[in-house]
């Protein structure tokens, strides 16, 4: 058992009567011959008891038929039941319903590696299901072959307990993967700093998974779920650092003297149990060791977001563990120092505004212009952006591409009909604080009223869409117009018309290029320009980029054009005349368009 902040120790007398503590990996007891007196025995057990109670508030002794033989400490408290009364007891009857199997994989870990140390459990009881209780214990074959356990409530909830909000992924019983990517940092660098012996972090990829889901009732999918959930519970730290990334795909941090083969062979054997065929899954596994000596605790769980993610983003026929393993280090680090000097950039404001028309298909009248963002050379938009959004670090940025459209403006005469669009991530969306530094800002900028448009970019990430219904409204009512950017890239979109009410959808763009080359394409794009119009919502065309296309999107009902036909992005709006357009328009009218 550990003395608090102390390495397992090993309790052994020496020939003198004194305690001796030895730091071991497997702990030794050596036993006093039969011949020594009773009371010498009982004075023995009682100071191993004491020194127990030095970390532990509650101590168990547990044989192999889970069956109590010797319980230690407030019990009454915890469970209503004394220590006499437990004696004789199955675990069973005293530890948490929902834990119970939690409880029995871990006594097979100590079984086979002899120790366990601080996991996290709940014992049945009017106060106790509530409380997180950490234990450590031994499996000991010289003792009878029985488990020597010891417990305390648990004092430091960053030590491994589930802090509130975090998500778990059904019957598994873990950690989703947004939620796991929270904690990740803290738990791989904990124990460097307490001068201990490393984290790791293993991915693992049981290749099949969801084929042989796909074999077993609901009742027997949720019985793989909750054994896979359990195995990887029980060997992690604290009991519960691990994460269903996705079908097939799990994530556990661990001590470093973990065996993650065997591991990688018992879940094996449990796919197989579980499959009627008994084909099974192959699984594999990448562990990979962090140098967190140089990268703060945020910097590091970024980067482990964005690792974990293009774990995710594998396909299952793609998956290399030699890949994983030999880059997941150096990519998680890569991905630290990208997530510093795009927090940098974004602090400085080092990066630029570019524009790009939207024009009347009719007229050709340029209604506004988007915003579009560009980086150093060579350094890709979407990559940025997209590497922002996975590690959480996207509300800043849209907040500073506000504020450069603001300073954009600025420069414009107040009398100017110009107007821009500016993107907001579906994540922003979601974010209390970008939520509010907009509207200051707005507040803050009231001549902006009716020049500043908003694009909602990725909606997909908008899990509550009647908050979003409302941050839309607000916007509206203070006279700026709201779009929604993708629509018809997914069976979503049309959702989302319900639930939110907005000016424009922007029609995607290879929706609109399948539509142009598709049999069907015109009555398809005609269907959803006819059901805005209903709706009273104006529809911009993307990638409208030759004639071909804008006639096509012209004849289907389209109310505006946005691509290369008219130029590429510019950082000078003046760069587009439309004029030498003339020609593609039926009412050419190169001023400015009514607004909507």
């Amino acid at each position: 058992m550990r003395c608090s902040g102390g390495a397992p120790l090993a309790v052994r007398p020496d020939k003198g009567g004194d305690v001796k503590r030895d730091k071991a990996v497997t702990p030794t007891v050596q036993v006093r011959p039969v011949d020594v007196a009773p009371e010498s025995l009982k004075t023995e057990r009682d100071r191993f008891v004491a020194l127990a109670f030095c970390w532990a508030d509650f101590l168990l002794e547990v044989d192999l038929d889970e069956t109590i033989v010797f319980a230690g400490g407030p019990w009454t408290g915890l469970t209503g039941l004394s220590t006499d009364e437990l004696k004789g007891r199955k675990l069973v009857n005293i530890v948490h319903p929902d834990d119970i199997d939690l409880m029995r994989s871990l006594l097979g870990v100590a079984r086979r590696q002899g120790r366990i140390e601080d996991v996290v459990i709940r014992f049945q009881g009017e106060r106790s299901s509530a409380l997180p209780i950490s234990f450590a214990g031994y499996f000991l074959e010289d003792l009878d072959n029985h488990f020597f356990l010891a417990m305390r409530i648990s004092r430091n909830t960053g030590a491994g307990l589930v802090p509130g909000g975090h998500v778990r992924e059904g019957d598994s019983n873990l950690f989703d993967a947004d939620s796991f990517a929270d904690v990740l940092g803290g738990k791989l660098k904990a124990t460097k700093e307490a001068g201990m012996k490393d984290n790791q972090l293993t991915l693992i990829n049981m290749a099949g998974f969801g084929e042989l889901k796909g074999r077993l009732d609901a009742r027997q999918q949720a019985e793989l779920d909750k054994t896979v959930g359990v195995y990887l519970r029980a060997n992690s730290v604290d009991g519960d650092s691990a994460a269903q990334i996705d079908e097939g795909k799990f994530g556990l941090v661990h001590a470093n003297d973990l065996d993650v083969k065997s591991l990688e062979a018992q879940l094996a054997d449990v796919a197989r149990e579980f499959d009627p065929t008994k084909k099974g899954v192959s699984v594999e596994a990448a562990t990979m060791s962090v140098d967190a000596d140089n990268i703060s605790e945020a910097d590091l769980a970024n980067g482990l977001v964005y690792a974990i993610n293009r774990f995710k983003d594998k396909g299952t026929g793609g998956f290399s563990v030699h890949e994983l393993s030999s880059n997941l280090s150096s990519l998680v680090k890569d991905a630290a120092a990208k997530v510093s000097t795009f927090k940098t950039t974004v602090a400085n404001r080092d990066f630029h505004l570019v524009f790009h028309p939207i024009v009347n298909v009719m007229t050709g009248e340029i209604h506004h212009y988007e915003a579009l963002t560009r980086f150093e050379e060579g350094v890709s938009p979407f990559e940025i952006i997209t590497m922002a959004e996975e590690t959480g670090l996207i509300p800043e940025f849209d907040m500073a591409v506000v504020e450069k459209g603001l300073a954009f403006l600025n420069t414009i005469p107040r009398n100017s009909p110009l107007s821009i669009a500016v993107n907001i991530s579906g994540q922003s969306v979601a974010s209390d604080w970008y939520v509010d530094s907009l509207h200051k800002i707005l507040m803050d900028n009231k001549w902006a009223e009716g020049r500043m448009l908003f694009e909602i970019t990725e909606s997909s990430k908008m899990e509550d869409l009647e908050r979003a219904n409302n941050f839309i409204q607000r916007l509206r009512k203070d006279h700026h117009h709201v779009s929604l950017d993708d629509f018809g890239a997914g069976a979503a979109s049309f959702g989302y018309l319900m639930r939110l009410e907005v000016d424009v959808v922007k029609l995607d763009g290879p929706v609109v290029k399948d539509a142009q080359r598709a049999r069907r394409g015109k009555a398809l794009l005609e269907s959803m320009a006819t059901l805005c119009r209903n709706l009273g919502i104006q529809t911009i065309a993307e990638m409208v980029d030759d004639k071909e296309c804008l006639d096509f999107v012209r004849k289907c009902g389209i109310d505006y054009a946005q691509g290369y036909l008219f130029g590429k992005p510019n950082a000078d709006t003046k760069a587009f005349n439309m004029a030498k357009h003339v020609h593609l328009f039926p009412n050419p009218a190169f001023t400015t368009a009514k607004k909507w």
